[in-house]
Parts: structure tokens; sequence; C-alpha cells
């Protein structure tokens, strides 16, 4: 009965210094938001629906493009009334 005893003894320290490091580590930390890169709005080209940032986008009579070839394909297919 003495062993049980000494058994449960040691298995309730081992549980309280288990329990004790977890609670020593920090929380993660979020991420600096000044590195991180700025986020832009996302636009779709009005020829082909592709998305790309506001930056890369190429403005046009009839929206915004991905590229000088849809703009231009856009504009001779819809020639202004």
């Amino acid at each position: 009965m003495k062993y049980l005893l000494l058994i449960l003894i040691v298995l309730a320290v081992l549980w309280f210094a288990r329990a004790g490091r977890r609670r020593v580590v920090p929380p993660p930390t979020r991420p600096d938001t000044a590195a991180s890169p700025k986020q832009e709005p996302m636009l779709a080209c009005a020829h082909c629906g592709l998305h790309l940032p506001r930056s890369e986008a190429l403005p046009g009579r009839g929206g915004v493009f991905c590229g000088e070839a849809h703009r231009a394909a856009y504009e001779k297919a819809h020639p202004p009334s």
C-alpha cells in the first residue's frame, strides 16, 4: 500500500511540474504590421475577368484591364457611342 501511495505522489509531482512548464512559454506574438506588405483592392479585367491588384491594372474606356492587348481588344469590340 505504501508503494502505491509513493507512486501516486511521484505522478502528482510530475504532473504539476509539467503543467508549470506549459505556463512559462509565452504566447505567440502577432507579426509586425509594418513589415507586412500593404494590401490593395483586387480589380477584375473587363475583357477576361482576371483579378489583379489596383496598382497593376490599366485604366481604359470600359473599365480596367490586365494588359494593353486586352484594353485594345475590348475598345475595338466596343466602339464609343
